[in-house]
């Protein structure tokens, strides 16, 4: 199956008239749900028995929700298999200097990509020349009415352009996205317009873009569009400066408002050194991230999508962390005509 197939046949599982026969498809390549499990534990609280504390151990039973199946599982995405045993069902680095690839797993398959969307929704602002000091106000407009997920801006608040895009990509703030895209020439359709117009031009054949949030599952892209955002985003200091922003005090309607990160590997004791990052989570995509990072004084890019938990993907960029500096005494070689290290996994 090519990659216009492949991208079809997301975009399809996409719409919720398909949903049906895709659970259906994955049914019968052999991945069953399993049942909700139950765990009995044992409680100890404290009651009153006529006017004294007393005691008491009770026995409960929790039942464990099963996670939704994400628009990659429905895809079958899932049941391709690597030697790092990512959680991710996609997955890619580059080489930043040459865009070398030294590991892909399902990377040309176009899925939801939920906040990543802002680091482009950031890159349209900036090359827009806007003025950054220009104040915003946030509207009944900008609230969520398709995910109805929380925001600590509210309606009224006045924040400018600058402080908006910081709080976008460092909180992932959908108010703020939602507000910069408005206040755009043309307002939010012209704005979502220069989006993928923006993709076109970096050659981000898999991705399209219907808002500035990533809310909708119908923004989507491959990890390899995504290796071509990031290093197009990477060339404007402003935004790997907010992106990488463990936290920061922005001006809120005249009052001082601490943000801090989504991403806890850009803190300063992490270990890492990230010159850009977004994360991102709806049902529909799991959770993904994209950074650009130094590994070993190489500079590389990492594309990871649709893993199952905020921990999961953290431990996904560990793994491949760890496994990039084991290739340091090849890195970049060739042998026989290939990138020594280099891996691919695909099971479409």
């Amino acid at each position: 199956m090519n990659k216009l197939a492949i991208s079809v046949l997301v975009s399809v599982l996409c719409a919720s008239a398909s949903m049906g026969s895709a659970q259906a498809a994955v049914k019968k390549a052999g991945t069953r749900h399993a049942a909700p499990a139950s765990k009995e534990q044992v409680v100890k609280r404290t009651v009153k028995v006529h006017g004294k504390s007393k005691v008491v151990y009770q026995r409960v039973t929790k039942v464990s929700e099963v996670s939704r199946p994400t628009m990659g599982d429905l895809a079958g995405l899932n049941l391709v298999r690597d030697p790092l045993d990512l959680k991710s069902n996609v997955a890619l680095v580059l080489d930043q200097a040459n865009s070398e690839v030294l590991f892909e797993k399902n990377a040309g398959v176009a899925l939801p990509i939920a906040s990543i969307t802002k680091m482009m929704t950031g890159l349209v602002v900036v090359e827009a020349n806007q003025d950054m000091d220009e104040v915003l106000t946030v509207t009944d407009e900008d609230v969520d009415r398709e995910k109805f997920s929380s925001s600590r801006l509210r309606v009224g608040d006045r924040l400018t352009r600058r402080n908006m895009l910081h709080i976008a990509l460092m909180s992932s703030e959908n108010r703020a996205a939602s507000a910069l895209g408005r206040n755009y020439p043309g307002g939010l359709p012209a704005f979502v317009q220069a989006m993928n117009d923006k993709a076109q031009q970096l050659g981000m054949t898999d991705t399209h873009y219907v808002d500035s949030c990533g809310l909708s599952k119908l923004n989507v892209a491959s990890a390899r569009d995504l290796a071509k955002l990031v290093q197009a985003a990477y060339e404007h200091p402003i935004l790997r400066e907010f992106s990488t922003d463990p936290k920061a005090v922005v001006e809120n309607n005249g009052r001082p408002v601490t943000f801090g990160t989504t991403n806890r590997l850009v803190a300063p004791n992490s270990g890492w050194e990230i010159g850009l990052q977004k994360t991102g989570f709806i049902n529909e995509a799991g959770r993904c991230l994209i950074m650009q990072a130094i590994v070993e004084g190489r500079a590389v890019i990492m594309v990871l999508l649709d893993a199952k938990g905020s921990a999961a993907r953290v431990a996904d960029a560990t793994r491949m962390k760890k496994w990039l500096a084991a290739l340091k005494p090849t890195f970049g070689e060739n042998v026989s005509g290939a990138s020594a290290g280099a891996q691919t996994y695909s099971g479409m």
